[in-house]
């Protein structure tokens, strides 16, 4: 990938993981996670992205190096696991909870 000015993302130097929030309007929103916990986002021209992974929702592995993008590879089975634990969380709290039976 290409260096530009300036840097992709204000992190240190290291792996991360990497969620697409959305793309559009030309610009895609990422936020990067290191061990389960955000550390940061930022707004990339998608092309810094792998193809696959230029969409609302897509997990990358990430590596950074002076603020710039050095790699990323897009995780389809981490995207789907990820998805199906959203969807799963959501048909739980969407479920009416049992009714009170009176006496």
């Amino acid at each position: 990938m290409t260096d530009v000015d300036p840097p992709d993302v204000d992190l240190p130097d290291g792996e991360y993981t990497a969620v697409v929030d959305n793309v559009e309007d030309g610009l895609a929103t990422v936020f990067f996670e290191r061990d389960g916990d955000e550390v940061g986002n930022a707004v990339l021209d998608p092309s810094r992205l792998p193809p696959e992974g230029r969409r609302a929702d897509a997990i990358l592995s990430v590596t950074l190096d002076g603020g710039r993008i050095d790699s990323a590879a897009y995780e389809p089975g981490r995207t789907e696991r990820r998805a199906e634990a959203a969807q799963d969380r959501f048909d739980r709290l969407s479920e009416r909870p049992p009714a009170d039976e009176e006496p």
